[in-house]
């Protein structure tokens, strides 16, 4: 019993090891970790409707709903918070998140806080729109009633995955350029959108802000991450970033 006790204390360590080895790997690479520990350092103090668990899936009686279960590790919108920003701004980068929404829910990856790659329950859509799953999402204006005022930009295909499984997100951002008057003369661009393993967006020019910020809020150099919790449970397990050099 005392050897089996040890077996399992070293395993243990070694897991903590590697665990770590990663992580101080992940970040020799510059990769900045945005989940990291239960304070949630990365991110703004108003987090109403967002709580860190030890894991997350989509309830078996009730499907547009999350069960949670205690621990660190997957950031969760009960789908009634708020939108969620990071305190420190981006200029162009690199993401990789993962991401879980149960049956008709909708959430947001929003580069600069403007520019939104859509999450939503569209895995069975037949028809390609900028609203589904991996679109860069329609203009639109508040209302009432909300309504959009353009298609947005669908992906190339329907990659999503069904609710309640787990999908993967990663892209390349450029912010916009301004000349020394603050005059842009660069837009903004989606250099490419890869979704569960499928690329779905390639130089993706972005003339303006999406959803209602086009009209609303002005375009910046550099801004915050912004996850949209107000539309629908959403877990995330992984979100980094990693910022680019160099010109465009």
């Amino acid at each position: 019993m005392l050897q089996f006790r040890s077996l399992l204390a070293g395993c243990a360590w070694l897991l903590l090891v590697i665990s770590a080895g990663r992580a101080d790997d992940s970040t020799a690479q510059g990769w900045i970790e945005l989940i990291d520990g239960p304070a949630l350092d990365a991110w703004q103090s108003e987090r109403s409707g967002w709580t860190i668990v030890g894991d997350a899936k989509q309830d078996a009686k009730q499907p547009r709903r999350l069960v949670t279960q205690p621990g660190e590790g997957v950031l969760v919108s009960d789908g009634d918070g708020v939108n969620f920003h990071t305190k420190q701004p981006f200029k162009d980068v690199q993401l990789e998140c993962e991401f879980m929404i149960p049956e008709r829910s909708n959430a947001g990856v929003k580069l600069n806080g403007l520019y939104e790659i859509q999450i939503r329950d569209t895995a069975a859509m037949k028809e390609l729109t900028g609203d589904m799953c991996g679109g860069v999402y329609p203009r639109a204006k508040l209302g009432p009633p909300y309504a959009h005022i353009d298609e947005g930009i669908a992906p190339s295909e329907n990659a999503a995955k069904s609710a309640g499984e787990w999908q993967t997100l990663t892209l390349t951002f450029y912010s916009p350029r301004f000349d020394a008057a603050g005059k842009k003369v660069t837009n903004a661009r989606f250099e490419n959108v890869v979704l569960n393993g499928k690329q779905v967006h390639e130089q993706v020019d972005l003339k303006h802000p999406t959803g209602a910020a086009w009209n609303l809020e002005p375009e910046v150099a550099e801004g915050g991450l912004m996850l949209q919790g107000d539309h629908g449970p959403v877990a995330f397990r992984k979100i980094r970033v990693k910022e680019l050099g160099g010109k465009r």
